[in-house]
This record gives C-alpha cells, structure tokens and sequence, in this order.
C-alpha cells in the first residue's frame, strides 16, 4: 500500500482499518520493519504493531505474532554493514512488546515465551552488524534493542533465578565479545538498565552477582596488543558498562535489594580499572 494509506492510519490514531485482513496488514507492517526508510520503519510499522500490541489487537494471535518476530531475527543474521539489519533489530523491539503484553496478562505460554528469550538470546550474541545510527537510515541499534527486550523478558513471571542468570551472562557475553568500534550510541547504558531489570527481581543472590562483576572487570581493565587497531576495543564496552551500571545502581529509582552491597563491588571494579583516574592525590 502507498504511504499515504498509512499516514491516514496514523491520522486516525492507529485505528484498525476495516477495509483489509489484519493478517494482509500485519504481513506489511512486518515487510516495512526492515525499510530503509526511517519513517516507514520506525515512523510507521513499528509504533502501528507495538500500540496495536498494547491495545489487545493481537491478544488472541500474540503467539503467531512473536514467533514472526522471532524468525525476524535471524533475517541476514551474520551479515555486517547490510540493509538487513533494520529487520533483525526492529524484530526485537517488537517481539519486546509481545513480552510485555504477556507481562500485563497471561496471554503465552510459559514454555513460548522462555522460548522466545532464548531466541533474543543467540540473536544478540551471534548479531554481527553493531551500528548504532546509519546516516541516511536511521537506527539500526540492535544491541540497545536487544537490551531493551532482555529487560523486558526480565520482568516476566515466567522467568525464575536460573533464566535471570542466564540474562546476565548474556549481557556479560556481548559485552566483552571482539568488536571493531565500541559502542557510541548509549548501548552501555541500555545493557545496564536491562541489569537493573534483573536485580530488582530480587532473586539472584550476591554471590552469583560477585563473579560476574569480576569477570566483566576483569575485561575492562586490559588493554590488547594491537599494532594497528585501538587497544580499549578489547574492554572499552566492558568499562563502559561498569560506569553506566555504578550510575544506575548510585542514582536510579527503585533500587533493587542488593543495591548497597553490589554498589561496593563495583565501585571496587572501577578502582581496579581505572587506576590513573582514581588514585589518592600525592602528598
């Protein structure tokens, strides 16, 4: 259909139209998610699916309609500096409205939507194309929306201790992945924030927490041998991180229960890591 079609959508605020199967428009919005056009894709397809999502559309589909999301991630999965990447990301943001749907009201499934995580999971660590904003076609971002669904499938009552914990090691793991630029686009802040998800679960304890610090520190306090390449690609992501979660855990709402304790251990992180900054004054 021609844009206007949908600028009358919107006009109409967000509407249903009846003039189409939803299945025929469904099958569009989802074509146009990897648009490069900015607009049609996160101007138009995304904001149309996730309302449509949060107003109950899809309450008796939301099944089909994340597993739809879910295959969109693996679209071109491998690639680097391709179109495709709009497809996998925006898969996710929308397969994060499906999740927080099933958070509202029990519509899925345990067994789908753990199965769905699983999904986002290989998606983020196996996700090759780590652009933030492309000039010309706007976000692409697919860490930070990985982030974000990491999160949201962190609130879910379908997930226990041992799936937060795989949530963390997840985070940890596309942290401290090789990468040939590091991240410049807030996606340190947006994996902290889907950390703060998990904690405030209340449900893994300390001494889980504790090695996982160490071993992202352990990362952002080495730098490569490269000859010709920057040496803080090697932990640049992981220092960032640690700065961004010490944010969170120092001034964000809601503090989760290990708050004070974790907050000591990454302040002890950061020490560690950043010698040269935090060393007492001479004299």
């Amino acid at each position: 259909m021609s844009g206007s079609y949908w600028k009358q959508v919107h006009a109409d605020g967000l509407a249903v139209p009846n003039d189409r199967p939803l299945g025929d428009l469904t099958a569009e919005l989802t074509r146009m998610l990897g648009d490069t056009d900015p607009e049609t894709r996160d101007g138009t397809a995304y904001p149309t699916l996730t309302t449509w999502i949060d107003r109950g559309v899809y309450d008796d589909l939301l099944p089909g309609l994340g597993d739809g999301m879910a295959t969109g991630l693996g679209v071109g999965l491998g690639e680097r500096d391709t179109d495709s990447v709009f497809r996998r990301s925006f898969s996710a943001l929308v397969l994060d409205a499906c999740i927080a749907r099933d958070n509202e009201r029990p519509l899925v499934p345990g067994g789908k939507v753990l199965e769905w995580g699983d999904r986002i999971a290989t998606w983020m660590l196996r996700e090759r194309d780590l652009r933030g904003f492309v000039p010309g076609k706007g976000w692409a971002h697919a860490t930070a929306h990985g982030a974000d669904a990491l999160a949201t499938l962190a609130r879910s009552p379908h997930v226990a201790t041992p799936e937060l914990t795989v949530i963390l090691d997840v985070i940890a793991d596309r942290l401290l992945l090789p990468v040939d630029h590091l991240f410049t686009n807030g996606e340190p802040d947006r994996l902290a924030l889907a950390t703060i998800d998990v904690l405030r679960r209340n449900a893994v304890p300390l001494r889980v927490l504790e090695p996982w610090i160490a071993r992202i520190a352990t990362a952002a306090g080495t730098l490569s041998s490269y000859d010709d390449r920057d040496p803080h690609l090697l932990g640049g992501n992981a220092e960032a991180f640690l700065r961004a979660l010490h944010l969170q855990l120092a001034l964000g709402p809601r503090p989760p229960e290990v708050r004070s304790d974790l907050l000591l251990v990454v302040v002890d992180a950061l020490r560690a890591t950043n010698p040269h900054y935090l060393q007492a004054p001479a004299g």
